[in-house]
């Protein structure tokens, strides 16, 4: 791999989660060397959007793709935000708890 290679994340980890990249997230490699095993990735969105991240991601995490489509790292992102919204509305108290028994 080298600097201006488009790659696509092939795992999931919760490290990469925390900065909003995912399994199947496609970027590319924008430092010109490897660090300790690392490459420094940027993920974009379509058009004048903020980039999703730029992460250190693990070589063997990571694969070589001829063409980077950032339509992708939008729909994955798109996915964890309505998973994530779920599990909050699911764990929302109601505001009226006067019609329960103790």
């Amino acid at each position: 791999m080298k600097e201006m290679d488009c790659v696509e994340v092939v795992v999931e980890k919760e490290k990469y989660a925390k900065e909003g990249v995912h399994k199947g997230m496609q970027g590319w490699i924008c430092y010109p060397e490897c660090t300790n095993g690392y490459w420094l990735v940027n993920f974009p969105q379509c058009g004048e959007k903020e980039d999703i991240a730029t992460a250190d991601i693990k070589e063997e995490d990571l694969k070589l793709v001829p063409v980077m489509r950032a339509v992708v790292n939008e729909q994955i992102k798109a996915q964890f935000e309505d998973a994530e919204n779920t599990a909050k509305e699911s764990h929302e108290t109601p505001d009226d708890l006067s019609g329960y028994m103790i």
